[in-house]
């Protein structure tokens, strides 16, 4: 079963623009083994809408899911650069440091900033 859980990506976000994201952690049934995983679309009016959409895919995976909260990603793929900010009524603020450094891990040759401490991973 972690295998299954090495393979889900630790972030799949819009290409391009502002949209809300949820910082997500996801476990393997009846096992001590997470990751933490960052989604974000535009196509979500709200934090929730993420989430209904990537906890069933997980079930079906076999595995469980908690939001850890949520904000905002800005995406400016031309300029090569991500800011994550906000929160989330809903779920309330998510941990943008460890977002951040999710968005690094696959997003490498990113400028990435998050409101919390305005720090800036490059």
């Amino acid at each position: 079963m972690a295998d299954a859980l090495a393979k889900v990506p630790e972030v799949e976000i819009d290409p391009e623009g502002t949209f809300k994201y949820i910082l997500v952690r996801v476990k393997v049934k009846d096992v001590d083994v997470h990751k933490d995983i960052v989604r974000g679309t535009k196509s979500a009016e709200y934090h929730n809408h993420i989430f209904e959409k990537v906890n069933p895919a997980m079930e079906a995976l076999g595995m469980e899911c908690k939001c850890l909260g949520g904000g905002k990603i800005e995406h400016n793929s031309q300029e090569k650069k991500l800011r994550v900010f906000g929160e989330s009524t809903a779920f309330g603020k998510a941990d943008h440091s460890v977002s951040a450094e999710k968005l690094k891990s696959a997003f490498s040759s990113y400028e990435i900033t998050c409101s919390k401490s305005g720090a800036s991973f490059l």
